[in-house]
């Protein structure tokens, strides 16, 4: 009798070092993995540091440099055999694909070599990325194509959110490839009664000022320079009916210089990244979150501030929507209404009674989504590709 093996994945990420969603989703796929005793591999290749985690597996690459017009990213050549190598030692029985750059693709030659399944997670928009950051429209006609190429090879694309499932068939994606993953994030993490106020002091921010906080990449494609053109007018508005409204910034990126510039006197402060229990206490200290971005396939960090106790302001685009209950837990507001954007952060701002019913409502909301569901339901999409 012939007994079937536990499936075994490997995934290939070019990100895994770097401060954002992406990074924390993988590494939390990880952690996850060796806890419900899945066999599961993580291959990386980057010169920067990364967190001790037992089933991931650091290439030192022959190469590393910053990405141009991301600095704070580094893009990294492999060493190709080493990793073909010990990927056929491994013998997976699907390979799973987290990102299309050269770590990306050297998962995809594996896949070909072995004759196994590829599958992967549409993290990052690349095609608004580019159009965003780079001036020749072509460009973005290349990157579009590239992506149709890249991942019209696998045999199903998780897409986190149902309106980005939409984007990849405009890419050309077939319908039946495309797979909704359940929504999960780390929601044992994050809690608002880790609120202390006292953590502004180091930063001389008043503990009694209303902090409006903004965490993720600092760089246009975020739409950031629409937040930087608002926040005089709400600022003085807000300074007008006795509140000291503060902007927070966490994360860095290309546009943090010319915004801490654009910004000038006004009451706006730059932490930089923060990680871990810090990052946590530092959600859980502010009062509202922004996020104006069109471009996140998710928005990992607006379900981490629902649970951290904060009401969230959000645009109608890309896949935050999905995590917000529209005027419960968030509001959601269309992209070019700045007026409807100044008028709405004033008002939370202001409202304190509002802002905290909306906040508790977010923290029972976040419940529904915890990582360990996501991860099932992961899991088995793999097990169904290997069957494929």
């Amino acid at each position: 009798m012939t007994t079937t093996r536990p499936t075994r994945v490997l995934v290939f990420t070019d990100t895994l070092a770097d401060i954002n969603g992406v990074c924390r989703f993988i590494q939390n796929i990880a952690r996850t993995a060796l806890s419900c005793e899945k066999d599961l591999r993580v291959f990386t290749s980057t010169r920067l540091e990364l967190p001790e985690i037992e089933n991931v597996v650091n290439f030192p690459p022959l190469f590393a440099m910053k990405m141009p017009k991301y600095e704070t990213i580094d893009t990294a050549l492999p060493p190709i055999l080493s990793m073909l190598r010990a990927a056929e030692e491994f013998r997976p029985d699907v390979i799973h694909l987290s990102s299309p750059g050269p770590i990306g693709t050297v998962g995809m030659i594996a896949a070909k070599m072995m004759r196994i399944p590829v599958v992967g997670v549409y993290h990052t928009d690349f095609p608004a990325y580019v159009e965003e950051l780079f001036e020749p429209k072509i460009l973005t006609s290349i990157t579009k194509w590239y992506m149709s190429l890249f991942y019209g090879q696998f045999v199903s694309v998780f897409s986190r959110s149902t309106d980005y499932a939409e984007r990849l068939r405009q890419l050309g994606i077939a319908g039946e490839k495309l797979v909704r993953l359940t929504p999960g994030f780390d929601n044992e993490q994050f809690s608002m009664d880790l609120r202390d106020d006292s953590v502004w002091d180091i930063h001389g921010i008043p503990r009694e000022s209303v902090k409006v906080l903004f965490c993720g990449r600092v760089s246009v494609e975020k739409n950031l320079p629409q937040l930087v053109e608002m926040w005089e007018t709400i600022e003085q508005r807000c300074a007008r009916a006795g509140e000291d409204a503060r902007l927070i910034i966490i994360g860095d990126g290309p546009y943090r210089k010319e915004m801490k510039a654009r910004l000038g006197d006004l009451n706006a402060h730059f932490l930089g990244f923060r990680h871990g229990e810090e990052l946590a206490t530092l959600y859980a200290s502010c009062d509202l979150f922004v996020f104006p971005s069109t471009t996140d396939t998710l928005g990992q960090v607006v379900m981490e501030s629902q649970a951290s106790g904060l009401p969230v302001i959000i645009t109608d685009q890309g896949g935050p929507k999905e995590v917000v209950d529209a005027d419960e837990t968030g509001i959601v507001i269309p992209i070019n209404d700045a007026q409807a954007w100044i008028d709405t952060i004033v008002d939370l701002v202001c409202d304190h009674a509002k802002r905290k019913s909306m906040g508790r409502k977010g923290v029972e909301a976040m419940k529904r989504f915890s990582f360990n569901a996501s991860f099932e339901h992961y899991w088995q999409d793999h097990e169904k590709a290997r069957k494929q």
